[in-house]
């Protein structure tokens, strides 16, 4: 089970030496400000080159986390077009680094749409995508208008961007202190998930500081939450993707993450 590759969340200007920090197989990181519509940025010295070679000489997998603001689902028009550009911005950006793929949030619609027309806006996002690096969809843990806190709305926005070119390269990435703040039981998780996606590329794994179905995303280092751990490592098991912890700490709490998760990992 090790053979799964397991990495963390870290700061941006030299992902290498914080793989190295917490004896990470993989990392994934920000291109700048992840509040900000601000085009991505290279933080790393040696710039986008040098880090694609560096991450390839070291053996270490890089991921990039799109910024949080981006929402092309919604129905506003001054954040879904700066949404469908950032989008590619950073696609393109993550290919340069060398990064093995993009993840992004699902977004929502406002309180009063109809959450088909968010499906839809996914639809047209990714028809008109040039995608130079996978990207992946996360699910989320709050907002009742949410295109992926919960299983029935990623089925529909499945079948949405199913539809358009390219939508079939369209990964996942599961959250496990989303899923439990989202209110979808964790033991059983991945087999709905592949049910509909046919797939699961990365597991965030996180423990949750708040209860199930409370909507918080709010993560806690693991087996220190309100997450059963036996449901944190069978998510990881069934799943079979690599493994990034975006837990608190820095690099001696996630160390210990990455350490309990080998360990709990090859016990059984």
């Amino acid at each position: 089970m090790t053979s799964v590759p397991i990495g963390a969340h870290v700061d941006q200007e030299d992902p290498i030496a914080e793989a190295r920090a917490r004896s990470a197989d993989i990392v994934q990181f920000f291109l700048g400000d992840p509040q900000s519509y601000k085009a991505p940025k290279i933080a790393y010295a040696g710039g986008a080159e040098g880090l694609a070679a560096a991450a390839t000489e070291a053996g270490v997998g890089l991921y990039i986390h799109a910024p949080y603001l981006i929402n092309v689902a919604t129905t506003n028009n001054r954040i879904r077009i700066p949404s469908r550009k950032l989008l590619q911005q950073f696609v393109d950006a993550a290919a340069d680094v060398g990064a093995q793929a993009l993840i992004v949030h699902a977004g929502h619609v406002l309180k009063d749409d109809d959450p088909e027309i968010g499906f839809d806006n996914w639809r047209k996002a990714i028809d008109r995508l040039e995608m130079r690096c996978q990207v992946l969809i996360e699910n989320t843990a709050g907002g009742d208008n949410a295109m992926a806190r919960r299983l029935d709305r990623i089925a529909r926005l499945w079948e949405a961007i199913g539809s358009a070119k390219g939508g079939d390269a369209i990964g996942f990435c599961l959250d496990t202190c989303h899923f439990h703040a989202g209110g979808e039981e964790l033991a059983t998780v991945v087999e709905r998930v592949k049910s509909i996606t046919g797939r699961v590329d990365l597991v965030h794994a996180n423990d949750s500081q708040d209860g199930f179905d409370s909507g918080r995303d709010r993560h806690a280092n693991l087996d220190t939450g309100k997450i059963a751990p036996e449901d944190l490592l069978t998510v990881i098991r069934s799943a079979e993707a690599p493994v990034v912890v975006e837990t608190p700490g820095g690099p001696e709490g996630q160390a210990a993450d990455i350490a309990w998760l080998r360990k709990h990992l090859d016990a059984r």
